[in-house]
């Protein structure tokens, strides 16, 4: 059954504003769930997309927002927003920058097997990484790309073993697009189709 919050709450819209703007975390938070029900409006529902899950939140065992089948295989997706402060127009389009981490460290299994605490995402821990552009031009738009073409942590605390299996915690991002972002999931989704198929 859907709830009211505001008739529950007895809040008037312009309350709801007093609330956040006095409370800047509650914005960052909202504005997270608002770009993951927005992709699943844009494009989590087309026809080529089955079996849509959202894995629990704060799963430490397993990331991604989303889990589909998309052409008879699995793909889980990731999906961060931009830093809205950080935001710079520049030339014709814009610049920004994102966290693309854990909330928290926690232990994870590298691929060659050694064990770490980080806050780092490891290098296939999903398959595509979904970017909110909102804040670029104040509309939904999002950026795509494969979790092996992010770019890796640089960060001297790790071996250079390490760094390549770990995503870097801040990363930039332009408009227009350059790689390895896409502005189209399913040309993403594609790609890595073919990988997986040879």
């Amino acid at each position: 059954m859907l709830c009211n919050y505001l008739r529950e709450w007895g809040l008037t819209l312009e309350e709801i504003n007093e609330i956040i703007a006095e409370n800047p975390p509650v914005l960052s938070t909202l504005s997270g769930f608002v770009a993951e029900y927005k992709l699943r409006k844009i494009y989590l529902q087309d026809t080529r997309i089955s079996e849509l899950i959202r894995p629990r939140s704060h799963d430490r065992k397993s990331k991604g927002d989303f889990r589909f089948r998309y052409r008879d295989q699995f793909f889980t997706l990731e999906v961060k927003s931009l830093d809205v402060p950080k935001v710079r127009a520049e030339g014709a389009g814009f610049r920004g920058t994102f966290q693309c981490n854990a909330s928290d460290a926690r232990p994870v299994r590298l691929p060659n097997g050694q064990e770490l605490t980080t806050n780092c995402l490891v290098v296939g821990e999903f398959d595509v990484l979904a970017v909110s552009l909102f804040a670029f031009e104040r509309k939904w738009a999002f950026a795509f790309a494969r979790n092996e073409d992010l770019p890796r942590s640089t960060w001297a605390k790790y071996t250079a073993e390490q760094r390549q299996y770990l995503l870097k915690s801040s990363m930039t991002i332009t408009w227009p697009l350059q790689p390895p972002y896409y502005d189209d999931l399913f040309t993403v989704l594609d790609l890595i189709l073919r990988q997986r198929r040879g």
